[in-house]
């Protein structure tokens, strides 16, 4: 945050920002053989869904301590789609940060832009990510974003909430879970599926698409270097791409007598070689 800025104090309601992309659908994911980039054009995408149970941890606190939520995504116009869906949800307006500069950012040039973005939005009090998205899967974004604005992290949330004017937050770690807690401003990457994010209302969609709830940014609008934006400013180099062909799956139907079956079944897993003899 910048020198000097204190975050609004949370019994007089939370100001939370929701980070959120828009994805390809995993089963339409293509690779740009050319540019070694996602093909996002003419292809079906959505939210990503560990976005989605981080708008409605966003909306959780808010509908116990009051406050603001903003949606905010970095992407082309058709990003306006998720965004649209966050306000459906319960966010109360969006901005989407959209330049030609941005094109091909990697996880570097992406945080830098958003946390520049977040930086001119006023006093934040919470800043919420999906533990990583479904098109890149790396987890960097929220923790870069972290690290620009120099405020405390917790990654990979199950479970927040807000007691004694901090955050205290359940995380799973690989053999189980920690807890901990920090002052705001702060960041949180939420799991995926640690809730069930509630549906967009009628009421709220006709909101989204009557306009004025979605500000759209240019770089320059966000005072961003445009030197460390795209392609340019991305240190990530592909230097080559694999496709690899899944093997047809085989099916066998055992019949008869179960106890041999059984003994059939496992004398075949131990041949060859899921279970040890």
């Amino acid at each position: 945050m910048e020198d000097g800025q204190e975050a609004r104090p949370p019994n007089q309601g939370l100001k939370i920002v929701v980070c959120i992309k828009q994805v390809p659908k995993g089963e339409q994911l293509e690779i740009d053989p050319v540019k070694k980039t996602l093909r996002r054009e003419g292809v079906e995408s959505e939210m990503n869904p560990a976005d989605k149970n981080a708008v409605e941890m966003a909306l959780g606190f808010k509908d116990e301590h009051g406050g603001e939520v903003i949606a905010l995504s970095m992407g082309s116009r058709s990003f306006e789609r998720s965004l649209r869906m966050a306000i459906g949800m319960g966010a109360d307006r969006a901005v989407l940060l959209s330049d030609r500069a941005l094109a091909g950012s990697d996880t570097t040039p992406t945080s830098y832009a958003l946390a520049g973005t977040i930086s001119l939005l006023g006093k934040i009090d919470l800043i919420l990510c999906g533990e990583e998205t479904s098109d890149s899967s790396t987890g960097h974004v929220g923790p870069g974003i972290a690290g620009h604005l120099e405020i405390p992290q917790i990654t990979y949330v199950t479970e927040a909430k807000v007691e004694n004017d901090k955050i205290i937050a359940k995380r799973q770690v690989e053999f189980g879970f920690e807890t901990w807690e920090t002052t705001f401003p702060a960041l949180l990457t939420v799991k995926f599926g640690c809730n069930r994010p509630r549906e967009p209302t009628l009421s709220r969609k006709i909101k989204a698409k009557r306009g004025n709830v979605i500000q759209t940014w240019s770089a320059k609008d966000a005072g961003l270097d445009e030197s460390k934006l795209g392609l340019n400013g991305s240190p990530t180099i592909v230097s080559t791409i694999d496709t690899v062909e899944l093997p047809s799956r085989k099916g066998e139907l055992f019949s008869g007598n179960l106890g041999k079956n059984v003994s059939d079944l496992i004398s075949r897993l131990v041949r060859d070689g899921f279970i040890r003899g």
